[in-house]
This record gives C-alpha cells, sequence and structure tokens, in this order.
C-alpha cells in the first residue's frame, strides 16, 4: 500500500524507521543525538527546539521521501506550559526531576492521601508526573504559573510542531495516562486535579482515538494520534493480553496489556492506558540490574563474569537468599530498608553461589512485582525480557522458572519507532477504508529467542518460596494491602 515512518524522541535522541505499510518491514533507518544539556545545563529543563533539530539530522538525506503517514513516540513525564499565545512560558520540564519530590508528596496530600489518588486517576504521583511537577512550577517559579494557559507532553508538542502549530492540539489515552490529571478508567481529564496542583485551570489537549489522525502536516502527511515510548514500544513488540514485559534498567518495570483499568488503592499497580484502546498496569521496582553490578563489584568482576559464576552453582545458591532492596524499594512498599544476604554457611560462602542469589534474587523481586498483576486478574503466558541484561546467559537459564513462564527475549531494535509507524500505518488505513479502526494492522511479531521453564519449573518454583519465606520473615506483611505476591 505504501510506506510509513514512526519516530521515536527519547531523553537524549531521536529515531526514525520507515516501514512498509502492508509487511513491516523496516525500510529505511535514521538516528540522530540530541543536543547536550538543556537550556541551562540541566538535564531537566529543556529547550524543545533541540528535539526539532535533532528530528531534522535524523532525517537528512531524504529519509522520508515518499512517506504518506507519520507516527510520533515520545519521552514520557514532560510537561511543556504554554501561555495563552502557545509560547513556553519556560524551558520543558522532563526526567525524574528529583526537584519535584516534595512537591508530589505535598500534592498527594492535598487530595487527601495514596488511596484517593488510586481511585481519582489510577496512580499516586510521583517526583516524574506532570502533576507534581505543576506544584513544583507554582511554588517555585510562581510568576511562570500564573501565565500557564495550557499544557502538552513531549509527543503532543512535537505532533503540533509538525502540523505547523495549529489551533486544534491533540493527544492519546496512552500520553494522557502518565500525566496524573487523566483517569485510564473513566478515560476523561481530570481538570480539578491541574487546579489541585497549580492553583487555577489551564486547557488541556483533546484526546484522540488509537487509529485517529491527528492532521495532516502543510505538505499532506498524515500524522497519527502518537503516544508515549512505553505504550510505543509495546505496540512495535506486538505485546498483546496474555503477555507481560520485563524491563531490565538498574530499576525494574512489569506491564502487561488488560482489558481493564485496575484500580489499586494501594498505588502499586499504576493504571495506565496502551496505544491501542486496551489499558496498561505497570508495577516498578527500584532494584534491578543495579543489584547485579553492586555484586559484581564486590566479587570484582563485571556483568558478563556474574553471569559465568552463578552458571557454576545451583538453583537456590546453597541456600543463600538476597532480598534485592539495595535502594530501599517500591513493590513492596519499603523505602526506608536495605537489602539482606541470609543462609550463610560455610559451604555456601562462595562466589558462584553469591553470584547466582544475585540473580535469583533480582528475579524474585521482579516475580513478585509481576504477580500482583497476577493477583489480580492478569493472565501472563509468556514474559517479554528487555534491556541488555536480558542477554546474560544467566538470566536466561534462571527466569523462565521464577517467573513461571515462557520468556521471549526480542532482537534488539528500535521498538518505540517501529510501533509508532505501525501506528502511521493504522491511521492511514483507517483514514483509506482499507483498514478497521478497531483492528490494528497486523505486522509480523518481533524476532525473537524463546525459553521454556520445561522441568525446571518445579524446582524454580521451590526456590522462589524459599526467597518468598526470607522474604515474609525479614518483612512480615509487606505485601498486605497490595495484591497478593508470593508465587501463584
Amino acid at each position: 500500500m505504501g510506506i510509513v515512518a514512526g519516530l521515536d524522541s527519547s531523553s537524549d535522541s531521536t529515531r526514525i524507521v520507515v516501514c512498509d505499510t502492508d509487511t513491516g518491514a523496516v525500510l529505511k533507518q535514521g538516528y540522530a543525538p540530541h543536543p547536550a544539556g538543556g537550556s541551562d545545563g540541566s538535564a531537566h529543563d529543556v529547550d524543545p527546539q533541540s528535539w526539532l533539530l535533532s528530528l531534522g539530522e535524523a532525517a537528512e538525506g531524504g529519509l522520508l521521501e515518499g512517506v504518506q503517514a507519520i507516527g510520533v513516540s515520545a519521552q514520557q513525564h514532560g510537561l511543556l506550559a504554554l501561555d495563552s499565545s502557545g509560547m513556553l512560558v519556560r524551558p520543558a520540564l522532563v526526567g525524574n526531576d528529583k526537584r519535584a519530590q516534595s512537591a508530589a508528596a505535598d500534592v498527594v496530600e492535598a487530595l487527601g492521601g495514596r488511596t484517593a489518588w488510586a481511585q481519582a486517576v489510577g496512580a499516586v504521583p510521583t517526583a516524574t508526573q506532570a502533576v507534581a511537577k505543576l506544584r513544583w512550577l507554582a511554588r517555585t517559579e510562581p510568576d511562570a504559573a500564573h501565565r500557564v494557559a495550557e499544557l502538552l507532553q513531549p509527543h503532543d508538542w512535537l505532533v503540533w510542531q509538525l502540523l505547523g502549530r495549529p489551533h486544534r492540539r491533540t493527544t492519546d489515552r496512552g500520553t494522557a495516562s502518565g500525566t496524573g490529571y487523566w483517569s485510564a478508567a473513566t478515560g476523561s481529564w481530570r481538570p480539578d486535579l491541574v487546579e489541585l496542583a497549580l492553583g487555577h485551570q489551564v486547557r488541556l489537549p483533546e484526546v484522540i482515538g488509537p487509529a485517529d489522525a491527528a492532521g495532516h502536516t502543510p505538505e499532506g502527511l498524515l500524522i497519527s494520534a502518537g503516544t508515549g515510548e512505553t505504550m510505543a514500544a509495546a505496540f512495535g513488540l506486538g505485546v498483546g493480553v496474555g503477555d507481560a514485559v520485563i524491563s531490565l534498567g538498574a530499576s525494574g518495570s512489569v506491564f502487561s496489556i488488560h482489558h481493564e483499568a485496575l484500580a489499586d488503592p494501594s498505588g502499586t499497580i499504576l493504571s495506565y492506558a496502551d496505544a491501542t484502546g486496551m489499558h496498561l498496569p505497570v508495577v516498578h521496582t527500584l532494584n534491578a540490574v543495579r543489584v547485579l553490578r553492586g555484586t559484581a563489584e564486590l566479587l570484582g568482576t563485571d556483568l558478563e563474569g556474574l553471569s559465568d559464576l552463578a552458571l557454576k552453582s545451583t538453583p537456590g545458591s546453597y541456600g543463600l537468599v538476597l532480598l534485592p532492596y539495595l535502594e530501599g524499594e517500591r513493590t513492596p512498599h519499603l523505602p526506608h530498608t536495605a537489602g539482606t544476604l541470609t543462609g550463610l554457611r560455610r559451604e555456601s560462602m562462595k562466589p558462584e553461589h553469591l553470584a547466582r542469589a544475585a540473580f535469583e534474587g533480582m528475579l524474585c523481586g521482579l516475580a513478585d512485582a509481576l504477580d500482583v498483576l497476577r493477583g489480580r486478574g492478569v493472565q501472563v503466558r509468556r514474559v517479554f525480557l528487555l534491556g541488555p541484561a536480558a542477554d546474560l546467559q544467566a538470566v536466561r537459564a534462571i527466569a523462565p522458572a521464577l517467573l513461571g513462564a515462557q520468556v521471549v527475549v526480542p532482537q534488539p531494535a528500535d521498538y518505540a519507532a517501529i510501533g509508532a509507524a505501525r501506528q502511521a500505518a493504522w491511521a492511514l488505513g483507517a483514514a483509506h477504508g482499507t483498514l478497521s479502526p478497531h483492528e490494528p494492522p497486523r505486522w509480523p511479531a518481533a524476532a525473537s529467542q524463546i525459553f521454556e521453564p520445561g522441568e525446571e519449573l518445579a524446582v524454580g518454583q521451590a526456590v522462589r518460596q524459599q526467597y518468598v519465606a526470607v522474604r515474609e520473615q525479614t518483612h512480615p506483611g509487606a505485601f498486605e494491602g497490595d495484591s497478593a505476591a508470593g508465587g501463584h
């Protein structure tokens, strides 16, 4: 039928893929880093014009020639505050902006606590979310806050720029659901929460459907709704009902596709929306690969060396159990705790057993997060593992039995950009009447390696129960008030 492009503007670069609308085959790719630093050298205050410069550089050499539609994915949790004339009142606020931590606590209290927020919008505000950034702005830059007349997220702003800054501003459910002032359960903005945080009401973008077009560029290119990076990556991977995704960064995140919003009074589950009209519940852990890096440093090796060591041990690590709460923990809610190593005996005090305990501890912590979702009725038949650590042999060997599911490790690719391109193909097909607005284009699944629990499942679940027993003994009732976590 034609070709479409997906662009992903992350926190540090722009990636573009050009794909065949029918097969999803990636035909061309472009990349450019964002100009270094923010407008004042800060990683949190950024001139969004830098995103456009990066986009222009990534598209050089006629990359977008012949493209009929473009989808936009962008970093989440940014905030672009505009005045009544559509000009920025200050540089964009982006990233994990720790300046807003006390503002987040302030705004949580202002509504009546964690449960009130979880019921209102499906998530308890953290420093990253736009609603906390608004409270920070009102407290620290009151003159700028007073001038704010409308709010956009990074993907909204880029779409608006590509369209030539029309009067209409749009967003999608996925991006809206991360702001802290849109409810995935009701599908509507909560302007009262903006007023609670900022002190006055503002204009918010129109939330359009997954297959809707945001508009056409002056040159006639269709621009689709766009979405946030997590939602775009899930769409690019082809994640569906029955799938969970575990992202292995320094910290971890676990999310799935679900048919309904999950209201969680404890705030452990963040109830986001996906890019297809479904829901995307997310559970975060504070400790993932940082556990492996810390253990590798302790043993004087690197991650590959740690993996090799771990595979010389056996399931259960000779009785060693590591509760991996090195930075405190969010799931379960233990913000001020530390990690715990138990089961030390003379025969277990060997580097290979500590190495394996680190992998088992990290993966059991993520299994706890996965069980929070399972405890709310989310089916998990297979688990996608993302991040460079998913390539470690010890992760691949240990994860299926501990997680109790088939493990899928996709080949590295620009999945957020691919998801944005798939959305563009969907909007183009819907506009031309060749695709249903309720059924996205069927692109092939990501090329992946598959790992089955097999006959190791019973052993893995015994290791998991050993971990749960130590967790319950050390932190009794840590999951009380949360959804169940502790095996299945």
